[in-house]
């Protein structure tokens, strides 16, 4: 009966009973034996379940963070560029001709997602070759007013255009899910590196490019928009030009689709590259 009973060690090793000769001796080593097996329950070893350990791939290394942070940096330039431009309001610019209304100063108007301002310029300033009045960036008196799309529902009146507020609406709510995505794609990325965990990349992937698509649907409605309020009124003619903040927004969208794949193959379990040209041994 007592031939049978095995009894394992810190190493998981079967231990056979010990001799009747040498039963005083196993009496004194059970002392030393018990506590090694508390430094092992301590330690983290069992002795049924072995060795414990976590999974492979759920980790990162020091070479797989250097890689998240670089992808995160490539991100951030993303994010900064889309909060740049959809701050500003130089997203188009509208100018009638220079000699429209008189001969010493002339409106011009640029507007984005939340508000519009006036600016008058004076024709001296304005480039001799240049048809229309402008550019914005001329010194000039300015007046600027916030849309009441989201207030009152209102339309605003340009040059006797009239603007249709279910797209500009539309461009603006896109915009603002766009920022919404990447808040939580750049919390998804803080907690694999905090953590140490791969698993976050993913969500964070497909937060980052589906603002980047986003990004990129807002300025499509937005020129949607212009077209259609350049198109309500014919009675002055109005030359369009699209400014520097839907340049940032183009290239912001750009730039997180770019890095929600970066994220995305960091989070393979294996690298592509390592897939299709395999590593050779030296010896073959």
């Amino acid at each position: 009966m007592w031939s049978t009973f095995l009894v394992t060690d810190e190493e998981g090793r079967g231990v056979g009973p010990a001799a009747a000769g040498t039963v005083g001796g196993a009496a004194q080593g059970g002392g030393a034996q018990g506590m090694g097996g508390l430094a092992g329950l301590m330690s983290g070893r069992s002795t049924f379940g072995g060795n414990k350990r976590r999974r492979p791939g759920h980790t990162m290394t020091e070479s797989q963070e250097g890689k998240i942070k670089l992808a995160f940096f490539v991100a951030i330039v993303g994010v900064v560029l889309t909060v740049l431009g959809v701050g500003t309001e130089f997203w188009v610019e509208l100018a009638p001709p220079k000699s429209f209304y008189d001969n010493q100063t002339c409106p011009a108007v640029h507007l984005g997602l939340w508000k519009r301002c006036t600016k008058t310029l004076w024709v001296a300033d304005i480039d001799p070759d240049r048809e229309s009045c402008g550019p914005a960036e001329l010194p000039g008196e300015s007046n600027c007013t916030y849309f009441k799309f989201f207030t009152t529902g209102e339309n605003a009146v340009m040059f006797h255009k009239t603007t249709h507020k279910h797209l500009n609406v539309a461009a603006a709510m896109l915009s603002l899910f766009s920022l919404v995505l990447m808040v939580m794609g750049a919390i998804c990325i803080s907690m694999a590196l905090s953590k140490e965990i791969v698993f976050f990349l993913k969500p964070a992937s497909v937060c980052f490019i589906l603002s980047g698509v986003l990004v990129l649907l807002a300025l499509l409605v937005f020129q949607q928009a212009v077209w259609a309020l350049l198109a309500s009124d014919h009675s002055v003619p109005v030359h369009h030009e699209f400014s520097w903040s839907m340049s940032c927004l183009g290239c912001a969208g750009a730039i997180l689709i770019v890095g929600g794949l970066l994220f995305l193959l960091l989070a393979l379990p294996c690298s592509p590259w390592q897939r299709c040209l395999p590593h050779r041994d030296s010896s073959s």
